[in-house]
């Protein structure tokens, strides 16, 4: 089994961007022998009406080490509506074994870089006394993903 991960959205050529910034990961080539993910398309049958109008755009992502799931950004014509029933969660902390204190400043560090790069803050998971500190998070899209 190989996994794959699916992000509906309305527009790839803005997540795309981001969440290979978010994760390290790079944009997927065409296969072998295509010059472009429309030729691979009309070579396989999909119609000149249904391919992307950018020629030069990728909808999926993938590891550069192949380790990770690749990732594809599905266009929907629906906008987001309502809260995730699945989301990401990208692990900086480096683990229980790491210092809370420390750990919150990795987190931290990397919840400033994602907003910078176009991700927005929704809220902070931390109690008194509890040994976990993250941060909820929302892709350009409103797509929700979880720093810890």
């Amino acid at each position: 089994m190989v996994l794959q991960i699916a992000i509906d959205c309305a527009h790839p050529q803005v997540l795309v961007p981001f969440w290979c910034e978010a994760l390290g990961y790079v944009v997927e080539p065409p296969p072998d022998n295509f010059p472009s993910w429309n030729d691979y398309w009309r070579h396989v049958g999909v119609p000149d009406d249904e391919l992307p109008t950018d020629t030069d755009a990728s909808d999926s992502i993938v590891d550069p080490k192949g380790v990770g799931p690749r990732v594809w950004f599905q266009v929907v014509p629906e906008a987001k509506s309502v809260k995730n029933r699945v989301h990401l969660d990208l692990k900086v902390s480096g683990g229980r074994a790491v210092p809370l204190p420390k750990r919150r400043e990795r987190i931290e560090a990397e919840a400033k870089r994602l907003e910078a790069l176009g991700a927005s803050r929704l809220r902070v998971l931390a109690a008194d006394g509890l040994d976990h500190y993250g941060v909820v998070m929302q892709d350009p899209e409103g797509n929700e993903f979880c720093v810890a």
